[in-house]
């Protein structure tokens, strides 16, 4: 603590300090030059009003302005105690000089003068106008962080949340309309959906399932992180929602399977990085419960993603995928007749030899994953995909009731991975995916009857070329959800309206010969 006697000024001495005046006129001067001008002080009977005490430290006021290690509440607490003495200081600076800032003498409290120094330094102090035009504008710069941070944090406070949550979609302005060429009625037709509703995430590899108009996005990534949320994008209004889901929730996955077995959703397998699973959840949409059912057996397939499910007769069929290491194309069941237990049955084991003297191997496809797989009656139609270094264009079907795979012999062919296959009736819509190359945004079509490729055109506006996305088919319209197209990851929903294709759903009976 600072010594009394010293803080204290005493009486006698108070009353006989005088302010100094200007005995002068100053001379006009230019900011820019500094011209030094000394005041004679006289004594005067006026007793000046004391400037007031400014509240920083000594310890804090000895410290350079330009210190560029002061603390931030420090600085904050000296541009407070500045401000406030020159508002106060600005109406007597006209006629009483300031005062020099007080010295610091290693104490908390600021140090003060005994008044016969103080009056010898006002009688000597000099006086430059350059000197205050550039503390002047020192004290400007000193208040101009403090405007400019109040400018930020408002902005910041202003802008829209991301996010957020839309009751309406927008309507369409025609000045923003896309120029197309006009497209016949019985031609195929993209546009872009105007959603609404909760917001939801730009996604890829996730899983989209339709369970009567509902549709039920679950997990894939961004271009970051992986995710476990469950989104329902109602196909007839396109409102997004976010259902608040409670039990055995699923980590992060991407490159799982989700099918759909009456109102409840059977997730199988999938990653997050270099994880792999190999466990089954489901999702009653009911309750929006999560479960884990209990596994009969010991027999279950290895870890693995980007693999394909099917539903036959309370069994899921899962054929393929990578386990991180090697692909795969084996074929398991899991028996769904009870969702509270279920058991695993290998039905086509990897590929191997057929017998131990003999050097031919058994007529099945390559090991694959992110190839498409879709079910006509008791087949498997299995098409593209990739190996890790191959992109396949080959056309598989595999009978699950007699157990034989057979090759489709195709004479033009078309190379995908990542892609789409929808059944419409008796053909195989595809659409986007990798060929090898690049991404695509084009529409070929599997005549299943005849076992040959077509490419229709399609109007509007298409998408851009994705892949990794989910395709859904509702009310004759296709819908594609997300995608990512190798530097970018989509969250919109475009639809490609089927026209006259729709007309394909009717063809219900026909039967696929290979």
């Amino acid at each position: 603590m600072a010594d009394s006697g010293k803080s204290v000024r005493s009486p006698h001495k108070a009353s006989k300090t005088k302010s100094a005046r200007s005995s002068k006129a100053l001379a006009s001067a230019s900011p820019s030059q500094h011209t030094t001008i000394y005041r004679d002080s006289d004594d005067s009977d006026q007793e000046p009003a004391p400037l007031p005490r400014s509240h920083t430290p000594g310890h804090l006021a000895s410290k350079s302005i330009n210190d560029k290690r002061r603390k931030t509440s420090d600085v904050a607490i000296r541009q407070r105690s500045q401000s406030a003495s020159q508002v106060a200081s600005s109406s007597t600076s006209s006629t009483y000089p300031a005062k020099a800032p007080p010295v610091s003498n290693g104490s908390a409290e600021p140090a003060v003068e005994d008044g016969e120094k103080e009056k010898e330094k006002e009688k000597k102090r000099p006086l430059t106008t350059g000197s205050r035009t550039g503390s002047s504008v020192a004290a400007s710069s000193r208040k101009a962080p403090s405007s400019a941070a109040t400018t930020r944090t408002s902005n910041k406070l202003t802008r829209p949340p991301r996010g957020q949550h839309v009751p309406f979609p927008s309507l369409p302005d025609p000045k923003d309309a896309p120029d197309v060429e006009p497209a016949p009625p019985s031609g195929l037709y993209w546009s872009k959906a105007f959603v609404s509703g909760s917001p939801h995430s730009n996604l890829r590899a996730h899983t989209t399932t339709l369970i009567g108009s509902n549709i039920y996005v679950f997990g894939g990534c961004d271009a970051r992180i992986c995710f476990n949320t469950v989104y329902v994008l109602d196909a007839d209004a396109f409102y997004w929602s976010v259902p608040h889901v409670v039990g055995d929730i699923p980590m992060p996955l991407r490159a799982m399977t989700c099918t759909a077995v009456g109102k409840k959703l059977v997730v199988f397998g999938g990653g997050d990085g270099p994880a792999y699973y190999n466990d089954v959840y489901v999702l009653d949409t009911v309750n929006f419960r999560w479960t884990k059912p209990r596994i009969i057996g010991d027999r279950i397939p290895s870890k693995r993603r980007a693999h394909t499910a099917c539903l036959y007769k309370n069994g899921i069929y899962m054929f393929g995928g990578g386990d991180g290491v090697r692909a795969l194309n084996d074929i398991w069941r899991l028996d769904v007749s009870d969702p509270t237990k279920m058991s695993w049955k290998l039905i086509s084991g990897p590929e191997k030899i057929s017998s131990s003297t003999s050097t031919t191997k058994d007529h099945r496809p390559k090991a694959r994953g992110y190839h498409t797989a879709n079910i006509v009656g008791s087949k498997l139609i299995i098409f593209g995909g990739s190996d890790g270094g191959e992109c396949f264009d080959d056309v598989w079907i595999y009978d699950v009731e007699t157990h034989i795979w057979k090759s489709v012999s195709i004479p033009v062919t078309y190379r995908r991975l990542s892609h789409t296959a929808t059944i419409v009736g008796s053909y195989l819509f595809v659409i986007g995916g990798h060929d090898g190359s690049d991404y695509c945004n084009d529409v070929i079509l599997l005549n299943l009857v005849t076992m040959t490729w077509d490419k229709r055109k399609a109007y509007g506006k298409p998408p851009s070329g994705r892949g990794y996305h989910g395709t859904v088919l509702y009310d004759s319209r296709l819908l594609v959800i997300g995608g990512f197209d190798g530097s970018e990851v989509f969250g919109d929903v475009t639809i490609l309206e089927l026209a006259v294709h729709a007309y394909y759903s009717q063809i219900s009976h026909f039967t696929i010969e290979v």
